[in-house]
């Protein structure tokens, strides 16, 4: 059972301490975030008749924040130094330190590199330079539409910036299919069925959504230099305009499509005379550069103030990145016919995320001093459960494949054996370095299809097979040197064996019947069998549930 505290949080407790917090904060100030959170959710549950739930206890709210934040659950003595801490602000603290942390740029970068390219094989960057790019994005904390921006608009033939252009290159340029990603991952619109005609199940996606997209795109293509035949990077031409007509339209009129970003204005394009289109001319083996470039037009119009669904899509992703759901949800599917749960609040989220100059670990910072994020995940006990869409309750999160390999590696005390033989080595980077390899039959097995967003969870056989019966996660569990099973080793009484398996695993203390049940497994236990007993105890908790979701 995973620890709750008793203190019972109601909405008409967070509404008062909400007016009283009101009442003390300047007027021309805005409200901070987190406040803004808080007062809407609990608005919203209270006009409901929902109650919140509780608090989450130090320990959920520990490793809730380090899955979020870092990829991995603490270490044992991370967890004793945090639940042993009296300070009232350690929780701020501790958003500040990981935030601040080499390993959150790392897990940012994991968590964008899923986002952007949807787990597809490498084609024409490869995946180290790619994710180094995204890391040092991170670390540097790079404004978002910066990063956008960088992303949409390199063509890949300058080798200091060509990593950022692997979201156009990977999909070799194909108009559609950069349209279709281009809608939903920085848009947060799915135009995929408004190719042909008008979304036939969504009234407020149209064709000329899509065409407005693909005229920005669809003179692009790949160019492979003479030279260096692996050098492939990104070419436009100065011409081609882009027609459509519905499959609907029984008169099959064209219309004529223009760049434009959704319902905004399009773009206003000079009309240059025959033969003046280009700064250099396409010839044999010369990579052609138009002197107006649509594609490089579109950065700054996907950014622009006049699409608020751009700032809102990326405060809606960072919402569902540390709530376990959008706001709007899916988060690729934003229409009339499928609003935000809470639309004002979206649109503020959106607004200042925009006026923070896209600062994401400002907005995850806020996210995570919320109230809403620090609730407990267990339903309040009486009434039904409410509704995911209330936020009256954490959602349970199963881990990525990327989570549960780190987090394994951490329960099993491997990456404490790392840390040990790296020395006067040991750093993010060098520890990172030693144990990403363990990595990749993790998303074999527990990744969604390549190319495709991450669905919903389904646990199957081949993932049960693989932790209950995998040799890799049973011989993680061997002895070795700063192991967990190594450090159980050295320890006798039962209660502190306990208390380290369900700290190094749980990140929580057991229960009174835990710690029995501990003692009463290893009473006939002799001395030569105590390392199998403490390797199938440990297994038992790694094979559990309550380690499979980040709750």
């Amino acid at each position: 059972m995973i620890a709750a505290r008793t203190l019972r949080m109601t909405c008409t407790v967070t509404l008062a301490w909400c007016s009283w917090l009101a009442g003390h904060v300047r007027a021309d100030e805005p409200v901070p975030i987190h406040q803004l959170i808080d007062e809407t959710i609990a608005a919203a549950c209270q006009a409901k008749g929902l109650p919140l739930a509780e608090p989450a206890s130090d320990a959920e709210f520990l490793r809730r924040l380090y899955l979020d934040l870092v990829g991995t659950i603490p270490s044992a003595a991370d967890a004793r130094a945090f639940l042993d801490d009296a300070a009232p602000d350690k929780r701020a603290k501790l958003i500040d330190r990981l935030l601040a942390s080499p390993e959150h740029a790392r897990h940012l970068a994991r968590v964008w590199n899923v986002m952007f390219m949807e787990r597809r094989p490498d084609k024409h960057v490869a995946a180290a330079q790619w994710q180094e790019y995204l890391r040092k994005s991170a670390l540097d904390n790079k404004p978002w539409d910066v990063l956008v921006r960088e992303i949409l608009s390199v063509d890949g033939a300058d080798e200091t910036t060509r990593p950022a252009a692997k979201f156009v290159l990977d999909r070799e340029a194909e108009p559609h299919q950069t349209t279709r990603d281009i809608g939903r991952v920085f848009l947060g619109v799915n135009l995929q069925c408004a190719q042909c005609h008008d979304h036939p199940l969504v009234d407020g996606y149209p064709q000329d959504w899509y065409y407005g997209l693909f005229a920005f795109v669809s003179r692009t293509a790949l160019f492979t230099d003479k030279k260096n035949k692996n050098l492939v990077s990104l070419m436009e031409k100065a011409d081609g305009d882009v027609t459509f007509t519905s499959v609907f339209d029984k008169t099959k009129a064209i219309k004529n499509a223009t760049p434009r970003v959704l319902d905004a204005k399009a773009i206003d394009e000079p009309k240059l005379e025959k033969g003046q289109e280009y700064a250099v001319a396409p010839t044999d083996g010369v990579k052609p550069v138009p002197k107006f470039s649509r594609r490089a037009q579109l950065p700054s119009q996907l950014t622009s103030p006049d699409v608020p669904a751009f700032r809102r899509n990326m405060a809606n992703r960072l919402w569902a990145h540390m709530m376990g759901r959008g706001l709007v949800h899916p988060v690729d599917m934003h229409h009339d016919d499928n609003p935000p749960s809470h639309p004002e609040l979206l649109a503020a989220l959106g607004d200042r995320f925009a006026t923070a100059k896209f600062d994401v670990r400002t907005m995850l910072r806020e996210l995570a001093l919320s109230q809403t994020y620090q609730r407990s995940s267990l339903p309040p006990p009486s009434g039904e459960p409410p509704p995911a869409e209330s936020f009256a309750v954490t959602s349970l999160k199963p881990l990525t494949p990327e989570q549960l390999a780190w987090s394994i590696m951490q329960a099993t005390g491997l990456a404490d054996h790392q840390r040990s033989a790296l020395g006067a080595k040991l750093n993010e980077a060098t520890l990172h370095d030693g144990l990403v390899g363990n990595v990749s039959p993790f998303v074999g097995t527990f990744a969604g299809p390549a190319g495709q967003p991450e669905g919903k969870f389904q646990a199957t056989l081949a993932q049960s097979l693989f932790i209950n019966n995998g040799g890799q996660v049973r011989d993680w569990l061997a002895p070795r040197a700063g192991s967990l099973v190594d450090r159980l080793m050295k320890l006798n009484d039962p209660a502190a064996i306990a208390d380290e398996l369900y700290l190094s695993i749980l990140t929580r203390p057991p229960t009174t019947e835990e710690r029995a049940e501990v003692a009463e497994y290893l009473t006939d236990r002799g001395a030569d069998q105590r390392a199998a007993a403490f390797q199938e105890l440990a297994w038992a908790l790694v094979a559990s549930v309550e380690f499979r979701f980040n709750h």
